[in-house]
């Protein structure tokens, strides 16, 4: 009964596709430009997007200029972000602003222009531009329009594509560190707490930086020894400073009274240079 049903329902909708595709291609062939923009605003209506931007695109050039243009570009650029192509959906969307600054929807449309850059953003391993073309594009919608009911949703976008920079910038430095590259890894966990000193890891990344710089210093030649030392005690002050009641603290700690010690140890050596000398 269920295979029954399933073959019904299948060849009603095979049925109904071919109809519909018979209709496109009859109204495409059709000289009534009235006529093919509303049967375009019908599919539109009816959520059949390829087939309303197909005929969209054919009346554009037709329409350009006249009172009619807004409402099927309109349409037409809505037709690209519901078929999930926001790159496309984007490019209508500027060029709608360009061409109709002043029309009523044109707050809609300039957030639906930031809102694409958004769709488009990868994973935090890719890169990145298009998160930074959507935080740059939702700032400005938010300068632009700070009433607008959409502010509050620009916000949080706003902050959840800082999070995925976060996320990528801590990968990388992750990465130096988890490869032994300590004085890249201390550089990169210092810019990430300077550029984020809002996150809740913020002490975390300064901790890290700190873990690093002290391996650093450790894996570097004598010479250069006392120099790298005196770094991780510079920066353990400034966590103390900046972290005063952070759980880490303990744990940071460890590394500068290591570094002190090793410096102890240093200047020690180096007293017994000089008095053999």
């Amino acid at each position: 009964m269920r295979k029954i049903l399933l073959y019904i329902g299948l060849l009603a909708f095979t049925v109904g596709a071919v109809s519909c595709n018979r209709e496109l291609r009859r109204i495409e062939k059709s000289n009534d430009l009235e006529k093919k923009l509303a049967y375009a605003d019908k599919m539109y209506e009816k959520k059949k997007y390829q087939m309303a931007q197909t005929l969209y695109e054919e009346m554009i050039p037709v329409f350009k200029g006249t009172e009619k243009f807004e409402g099927l570009y309109y349409k037409y650029a809505y037709c690209s972000f519901y078929l999930k192509d926001y790159q496309q959906a984007g490019f209508h969307f500027k060029n709608y602003l360009e061409a109709l600054p002043s029309s009523p929807r044109a707050q809609e449309i300039d957030y639906m222009q930031a809102y694409c850059y958004y769709k488009m953003s990868p994973k935090p391993a890719l890169d990145q531009t298009n998160t930074e073309k959507a935080i740059a594009a939702m700032q400005t919608f938010i300068n632009s329009y700070p009433n607008s009911e959409k502010t509050a949703e620009a916000n949080v976008i706003i902050e959840l594509l800082r999070r995925k920079l976060e996320q990528k910038e801590f990968n990388a430095a992750e990465l130096y560190y988890n490869l032994g590259h300590y004085k890249a890894a201390g550089v990169s966990f210092k810019s990430l707490m300077q550029s984020y000193p809002d996150s809740d890891k913020s002490d975390n990344y300064k901790y890290m930086a700190i873990k690093a710089y002290y391996l650093y210093a450790k894996n570097s030649i004598p010479a250069k020894q006392k120099d790298r030392y005196e770094t991780v005690l510079t920066e353990y002050l400034e966590f103390t400073d900046r972290y005063p009641d952070s759980k880490l603290r303990s744990d940071a700690e460890k590394y500068f009274t290591l570094a002190k010690n090793n410096l102890k140890h240093l200047e020690n050596e180096q007293n017994k240079e000089k008095s053999n000398q």
